[in-house]
């Protein structure tokens, strides 16, 4: 399973994680994508994913989905590793979920090295985020994740207000939107991601540590957004608090101040 692969963008490497246990780094095209245990895969490494983690526990808790008349439905725009989908599976019981990916040999290749759950269970759908998005069901899935990167950036065309509105579109009553974006320290694209939320959504609010939001490094900042309050609770950000890369929650004005004198991304 270790080495090198060719795919259709370029070139994957599946790395053992060097603290060892049976976990794995995926690399595509040289930039760390997914970390994966195949012991556990409620693990989570990448601290922007453990930030999901209790968005998952405390907004959908996993008792209020019995698999049977109820079932968590999940769209992950942009795979990697499937880490993500990974843990949903193993967390809510016959959850549905659907993950675009847009290389067809990346897909295969962490769809057999991963040990991914099969359809229905985990479908991956081979595709483009950008115009599959639009293709989907109104009020068809309850979260969906945007994490998709080409390099160190996302593409710009799934950063739109038009592109929002899509995903408000597809999110059932009380569904949220997540994104993961990574940024630099004059954070103009995470303002401009904001101030575009803010343009389609309700209520709109973000997670990141506090030397990033204070624009000090390159980072990630995690977005959420519904058009129902995000019932989180003290319990959430308690939760933040004590991650081992610690991380604030800022919402409602907060993240209007963070947003101030960026605009919208339109089309």
């Amino acid at each position: 399973m270790l080495g090198e692969f060719p795919i259709d963008t370029g070139t994957a490497i599946i790395e053992a994680d060097p603290y060892g246990g049976n976990r794995y780094i995926l690399k595509v095209n040289g930039v760390p994508s997914s970390h994966v245990d195949l012991d556990d895969p409620t693990y989570l490494d990448f601290e922007y994913m453990r930030w999901m983690e209790p968005i998952f526990t405390y907004g959908f808790p996993a008792e209020d989905y019995d698999g049977r008349a109820r079932k968590l439905r999940v769209l992950h725009l942009g795979g990697g590793g499937c880490s993500m989908a990974r843990w949903v599976a193993a967390s809510y019981e016959n959850a549905r979920q659907v993950v675009v990916e847009l290389d067809a040999k990346l897909a295969e290749l962490v769809r057999t090295s991963f040990d991914v759950p099969r359809a229905p269970l985990v479908r991956l759908r081979v595709g483009d985020a950008g115009q599959v998005l639009p293709t989907l069901s109104e009020e068809s899935r309850d979260v969906i994740i945007r994490d998709v990167f080409a390099g160190s950036t996302t593409p710009r065309e799934l950063t739109t207000v038009d592109y929002a509105r899509q995903a408000q579109r597809v999110l059932d009553g009380g569904g949220v939107y997540i994104m993961n974006c990574g940024d630099t320290a004059d954070l103009a694209g995470a303002k401009a991601e904001a101030a575009t939320l803010l343009e389609v959504f309700e209520h709109v609010a973000m997670i990141a540590d506090p030397p990033m939001l204070k624009g000090r490094r390159y980072g990630n900042i995690v977005f959420l957004a519904s058009d129902e309050p995000l019932s989180l609770g003290a319990g959430f950000e308690r939760n933040l608090r004590t991650a081992p890369l610690p991380a604030q929650l800022v919402s409602g004005a907060g993240v209007q101040r963070f947003a101030a004198g960026a605009s919208p991304i339109l089309p």
